[in-house]
């Protein structure tokens, strides 16, 4: 009975393998089926070698080459609108340049009004005091140097003539030797040259007055802008502020009030070392009684905005006017006078004035005060380096670089060459 049992079990267990078998055969067949009825797949397209491709193009074209294109488009771009940003500037030059004097102007005169509204002085009320006060200094100032030029305009004049015989007297017994009809000859070429001319000079009579009326009309917006910049500059910005994205404007903020003060001390300590300078230089020229010190002092702190090139420049004017009028002995006094006030401004005065600063480096200086000149004259030259120095905090406020405090900004300058 056993053995029975035995069989008949082995019996089942062959049968039920012999069913899984059968049953995963026709499984297998199954899918084998299906597959043979799915179409055929796509072939798969070659990875992409880099993120920055748009195409299978892209990939036979070397990354170096790719970015160097991607970046020279978007230049070429910037130029194009940077040159048509300029040309409008350009256009509204009239407009660009009495603002800009005008912002510079209201960083020198802002702590004053800030001290009339300490002690309870109207903002407006204070605003037109400091700005009449300033507008009759100004006037007071060049009332001054005007009459004193055409007070010692008459011997300047003879002074000029004998210095233009002696020069004669060179050429002739000089190393040129010229004769006098060599002489009389370049001296009918330049009357036939400007009667030839004399259009060109008319039209440029014509020219003159038509500068004479935009320089009125940019000193009656000069004064206007400055008013409503020493009583309304924190409105106008915070109205400029809303102008922006809300997340831009607290950076924007803080990077606009940085270059404000950075403004505001160059332009203080500027005037300030303009100021010695011009003395200095002046006490020097009365001292050596060399014509029109006072005009030449004001020249020499005109010049003194202009970093390295305005004082290199003025004095050179006092020293040619020491030697047409006093002679070479007083010209080389002045010259040695102009240098060691030269040294003394660059080694003392702006250490111990300007003190801690955002330092812009000479060639920085050299090459805007050059752009300057090409793009405004001599307003472009005066605006240059303040327009760095303001460009050069703001920058390094929102790049969240630490600063130091605007106290002062000093221009890093080699020692002044001489004049």
């Amino acid at each position: 009975m056993g053995r029975l049992d035995n069989f008949k079990a082995n019996v089942r267990r062959a049968y039920e393998a012999s069913r899984a078998s059968a049953r995963a055969r026709r499984d297998q067949e199954e899918r084998d089926r299906r597959e043979a009825e799915q179409p055929l797949p796509e072939p798969a397209e070659p990875e992409l070698l880099h993120h920055s491709t748009a195409s299978r193009d892209d990939v036979d074209v070397p990354y170096a080459l790719r970015i160097g294109g991607a970046w020279a488009w978007r230049i070429i771009v910037l130029g194009i609108a940077l040159i048509y940003l300029l040309q409008f500037l350009g256009k509204i030059s009239i407009v660009i340049v009495p603002v800009l004097i005008a912002m510079l102007l209201a960083a020198l005169l802002a702590p004053a009004v800030r001290w009339l509204n300490r002690i309870h002085v109207h903002r407006s009320l204070a605003t037109a005091i400091v700005v009449v006060t300033g507008l009759a200094a100004v006037a007071g100032t060049l009332t001054l140097v005007i009459n004193q030029f055409v007070n010692g305009l008459p011997d300047l004049t003879k002074n000029a003539a004998e210095g233009v015989q002696q020069i004669q007297t060179w050429l002739k017994n000089g190393p040129l030797h010229l004769t006098d009809a060599q002489m009389g000859s370049a001296i009918d070429s330049v009357t036939k040259s400007i009667t030839t001319n004399k259009e060109a000079l008319t039209t440029g009579a014509i020219t003159t007055a038509t500068t004479v009326f935009e320089v009125l009309s940019g000193l009656f917006l000069v004064i206007f802008t400055l008013f409503f910049f020493l009583r309304d500059g924190r409105v106008i910005w915070r109205f400029l502020l809303r102008l922006v994205p809300n997340q831009a404007r607290e950076p924007l903020d803080r990077a606009g009030v940085a270059a404000w003060a950075s403004l505001g001390a160059y332009v203080r300590a500027t005037v300030l070392v303009a100021f010695i300078d011009a003395v200095g230089i002046g006490i020097a020229l009365a001292l050596l009684r060399v014509p029109f010190a006072l005009p030449l002092a004001a020249l020499v702190f005109l010049g003194a905005f202009i970093p390295i090139v305005g004082a290199t420049l003025s004095g050179a004017v006092a020293v040619l006017v020491a030697l047409v009028t006093n002679g070479p002995l007083t010209a080389l006094l002045v010259l040695a006078a102009v240098i060691a006030i030269q040294q003394i401004e660059g080694h003392l005065l702006q250490p111990l004035i300007m003190g801690r600063a955002v330092a812009i480096h000479p060639l920085a200086v050299i090459l805007g005060i050059a752009a300057g000149v090409v793009l405004a004259g001599i307003v472009g030259a005066l605006i240059a380096v303040p327009l760095i120095a303001v460009l050069n905090t703001a920058i390094r406020q929102l790049a969240g670089r630490p600063q130091p405090e605007p106290d002062s900004v000093i221009v890093k300058a080699p020692p002044a060459p001489a004049a």
